[in-house]
């Protein structure tokens, strides 16, 4: 197997934007482009190969017929895709909203919880998210805030800066703010459990909210905020962003070129945010531009980045 070019699955969803077309060149006819899932086997938004002898069908297909081995070692231990990916452009707020973890998420659901972490690629002056509770409270407390729309004031607010890094764990009360720009690697899941939309209308009517669901898998303790959330840079142009036991994230910034290793423990999946490179793989060579996803298989072995592109890496 080759390395693998990725076509992305756009979502439109009312707090979505145009920098995702316009600096992406994300192709949609969607007048929104709220999110590009860049890596997904998710049924709600599967990627779709453009190149090579799989080209036009989508990666599950192509993983589920050809070889969970492509995925590595380190995959047995999860029952289906473990990734999702996504670039998402926040025109207006996101929903204050929180995720169950693995246990609730296959018991109502059917689906894996959802631990996530942000990596602010850029945003307005003074713009800000939601993340975690200012102090303890008890689920009553946090119900009686929900109905009395004064459920923000519980809430922690941070000011955001480019280069940010942001770990959600499942269970956080959170929320992107309007004019923030970010890449999310998160579990593959698609459930959200909505507690506040700012009152706003979708043809006519409000969205849905999950209160019940969201207070039972809420954490209700403190979440203590840091005085920075940038990581510190690495050597070697590799800066490793965010690790927990589902995914290593790590940011590579290219200058001339960098060795990038799928062994046989993990695919590596690949997504350019600025710049342009060059991957080559023994006789291949595939050029991507910004925005562009590629997955290299597991035990591709060495592949070589060159060029002047910062690259987001995933690897489980």
């Amino acid at each position: 197997m080759k390395p693998l070019k990725l076509e992305p699955a756009i979502k439109d969803y009312i707090w979505g934007g145009t920098r995702l077309s316009k600096e992406f060149d994300m192709v949609s006819f969607l007048d929104r482009q709220a999110e590009a899932w860049v890596l997904s086997c998710h049924p709600d938004g599967e990627n779709i190969i453009e190149n090579g002898a799989f080209a036009s069908r989508t990666l599950s297909d192509v993983l589920q017929n050809e070889g969970r081995a492509y995925l590595g070692t380190h995959a047995e231990k999860f029952l289906s895709f473990p990734v999702l990916i996504k670039l998402i452009d926040a025109r207006d707020n996101l929903s204050l909203q929180v995720h169950p973890d693995d246990v609730y998420a296959k018991e109502h659901e059917n689906q894996n919880g959802k631990t996530e972490m942000w990596y602010i690629l850029d945003c307005e002056e003074h713009a800000k998210l939601i993340y975690g509770l200012k102090e303890d409270v008890t689920r009553e407390q946090f119900e009686t805030a929900i109905r009395g729309n004064t459920v923000l004031s519980l809430c922690n607010e941070v000011e955001v800066k480019k280069g940010d890094v942001f770990f959600i764990e499942a269970g956080t009360l959170h929320a992107i703010g309007k004019g923030i720009l970010l890449a999310e690697v998160q579990q593959s899941s698609n459930v959200t459990y909505r507690v506040y939309d700012y009152g706003r209308l979708q043809n006519g009517k409000p969205r849905e909210l999950h209160i019940e669901k969201a207070l039972d898998v809420l954490n209700l303790r403190r979440m203590d905020l840091k005085e920075d959330y940038s990581p510190s840079k690495g050597e070697n142009g590799r800066t490793v962003l965010s690790s927990c036991d589902i995914f290593t994230v790590s940011r590579l910034d290219v200058e001339e070129s960098i060795t990038v290793t799928a062994d046989e423990t993990s695919f590596v999946s690949l997504v350019a945010l600025d710049g342009n490179g060059v991957l080559c793989h023994k006789d291949s060579v595939l050029t991507f531009y910004k925005g562009e996803s590629i997955f290299l298989p597991a035990g591709l072995g060495e592949v070589e980045i060159l060029g002047n592109v910062s690259v987001l890496e995933t690897r489980i």
